[in-house]
Parts: structure tokens; sequence; C-alpha cells
């Protein structure tokens, strides 16, 4: 990827994470990024492609750092508690604005076939590991997403609301937690 249109892309998250959807123009995130109006067009057709390439882009780096020293060698709850700790390391450290002001989800998207090819790619390290977890019998047998939501996804919950000063979470608790996101996802 060129530093330029990397300029844009961090630039158009900072911007969407301080002043949302309605408050962004092209002129500001040329601005931001220290380019020319005209040169965002040599790389998006427009704001909605900006957009559409902007959410790849944090689904690909978000997909890099939950898989951050994740080998699939690995016994499966070393793998899980290692994915489970880079959310909560990535939501902690502010890595992804837009992730952690939970306004990912109202990104737009692409809803066809090849979003989702490119998005099961880019996940395939997590549906391994929930493929053989329920090969070798130890997950509940229930669709990845689902496993994904019940056991994954309360890290980055859990991590916003320690950071709103909501919750004040020890290295005790992450460790009951992540244990009790196993136990979610687990045959007893």
């Amino acid at each position: 990827m060129s530093n330029k249109k990397e300029r844009i892309l961090l630039a158009t998250e900072k911007l969407l994470a301080e002043y949302g959807f309605h408050g962004l123009s092209m002129q500001m995130v040329a601005k931001e990024a220290g380019v020319a109006a005209g040169t965002i067009y040599r790389y998006f057709e427009d704001k909605d492609d900006l957009l559409y390439q902007l959410h790849d882009h944090i689904l690909g780096y978000v997909a890099n750092k939950l898989t951050l020293n994740v080998s699939d060698e690995m016994p499966l709850k070393q793998r899980f508690r290692t994915m489970w700790l880079n959310i909560w390391n990535m939501a902690t450290r502010g890595d992804a604005p837009l992730i952690n002001r939970g306004q990912f989800e109202n990104l737009p998207r692409r809803n066809n076939h090849e979003q989702r090819l490119l998005e099961k790619k880019m996940f395939a390290q997590v549906d391994r590991l929930f493929d053989e977890g329920k090969a070798s019998g130890q997950f509940k047998d229930l669709d990845n997403e689902i496993l994904s939501v019940l056991s994954l996804e309360p890290s980055s919950c859990l991590a916003r609301k320690h950071m709103k000063g909501l919750v004040t979470v020890t290295d005790e608790a992450i460790d009951a937690a992540i244990d009790a996101c196993w136990d979610a996802i687990t045959k007893h």
C-alpha cells in the first residue's frame, strides 16, 4: 500500500472517530492526511469507496493483531488465550480508534460474496481454532461466528468498560474472564 493511501485511510479513521460520518468531508480527510483533495481520487472512487476500503483496512489490521504470536501448533486453550489477550491489548492501548468507539460496526461495507471471502481469509486462523475445537469434541457445535461472539468479543467489551473507568479489571479478573469465555464455548 502506498504511503499516501495509508495516510488517507488513517486520517479517515481518525476523523470518523472524532466527528462521525456526518461530519466527514473529503476536504477534511485531505487536510488531515496532508495531501491534495484530488490525490484522494487516485486511490478511491468516491467517499463510499474510501469507507469500504477503510472497513477492509481496519479488518486486516484487527486480524493481524488478533493472531499475533498465535500458531496452529499451539494447544487450543493457549491459542484462545493469546487471541483473547491480543484483543484486550489492542482495545486498552487504543490501537484502533473506530473499534474502540464502537463505530466500526456502522461503517458501510460491501455485502457481497467477494467481501465474505476476504473476511473469511483474514480470519482463517480464528476459524481453524473453532473448527479444530469442534472436531476434537472440546467446543460446542455452534457456528464459528456464534463461538466468536461468546468467547472473543467479550474481551473488547470488557476492555472498553475498563478504559471508561466503569469497571476495574485486575490481572486476576482478566484470567477469570478468559476462563469464563473459554467455558462458554467448551463442552462440560
